[in-house]
């Protein structure tokens, strides 16, 4: 387990380029670089520092371990990756940092006003952990790398009463490509993604039959994705991807077969049940087990006898 340190807290996009050795940004809510411009970086701040701001980049050229959270992950060139606010980061010691590639950052504040503010938060792979990213393929490299280029044009030309239109259009447009992409990896990578489908319908069994429920109450989403050593949004978005349900979706049916077995097994009161599968009320189990079949589990149990 890592030992605490307080990170650093970047307040501003002119902050992080003083960090990473970079000219003063062009606007204060929105920045472009190459990382091949990076001069002399300020390495006691990188090593664990917070930021208010959105980051995408494409890092080509590096290998070694970045740390995000309170953990460090691998991270390959080739990969694109995502990091929304406040996100704890960081660097291992020793790590070479990219020299080739592209930084988007974008400040929450540069959106306002503009559909995209609204918006954002449906793009859940800002919440993903950096060894969730997007791994593109030859031809969505080209054309996400496209998108940029003209994201840096726009970044590097005469700003006008249209200059922030047209750049926030750029980005939308290259975040709906991203989440195409992701969506295509879900898929792709299907071999993986039923083992983890797997794992996390046995996570479920093993904690209503140890009877974890009954002292911790129902599992949360956040337990399932420590579990499953995966981001909460990743499992998220990757369950819907695949199954059409979000992880909460799931959790409930489980809970619904759990309750069908009990009410036609047992003599359990309907209050038993609840208890037993982790509910504080019975109300609570009830108006789920309706919402789900459209009965009531008193109707159900008396169908089953």
């Amino acid at each position: 387990m890592l030992k605490y340190t307080a990170p650093h807290i970047i307040q501003s996009i002119s902050e992080i380029h003083r960090v990473l050795g970079l000219p003063k940004p062009r606007h204060p809510l929105v920045s472009f670089f190459r990382f091949e411009q990076m001069g002399l970086r300020d390495e006691e701040t990188l090593n664990y520092y917070s930021a208010p701001y959105y980051s995408i980049a494409i890092k080509k050229n590096f290998k070694g371990k970045m740390r995000y959270g309170q953990s460090f992950y691998d991270f390959d060139e080739g990969m694109m990756s995502f990091i929304g606010p406040g996100q704890l980061l960081g660097s291992a010691v020793g790590v070479i940092p990219a020299n080739e590639g592209f930084c988007l950052l974008f400040h929450p504040d540069f959106l306002k006003g503009y559909p995209l503010a609204a918006t954002l938060k449906d793009y859940g792979f800002f919440s993903y952990d950096l060894n969730e990213a997007l791994h593109l393929s030859e031809e969505e490299e080209k054309l996400v790398e496209g998108i940029m280029l003209q994201i840096e044009r726009e970044y590097e030309a005469t700003i006008d009463t249209l200059s922030q239109d047209v750049m926030i259009t750029h980005i939308t447009l290259l975040l709906q490509y991203c989440q195409r992409f992701y969506n295509r990896q879900f898929i792709t990578r299907k071999p993986a993604n039923n083992d983890l489908l797997a794992r996390f319908d046995q996570i479920l069994e093993e904690y209503f039959e140890s009877g974890s429920a009954i002292s911790t109450g129902l599992p949360s989403v956040q337990y399932l994705a420590g579990k499953l050593n995966v981001s909460p949004g990743y499992l998220g978005d990757l369950l819907r991807a695949i199954t059409g349900q979000s992880t909460q979706g799931h959790i409930q049916n489980k809970v619904i077969e759990k309750t069908k077995i009990l009410l036609a097994t047992t003599n359990l009161s309907i209050a038993e049940v609840a208890y037993t599968l982790g509910f504080e009320r019975p109300q609570s189990l009830s108006k789920l087990f309706r919402n789900k079949t459209n009965q009531s589990p008193t109707e159900y149990r008396s169908k089953m006898n």
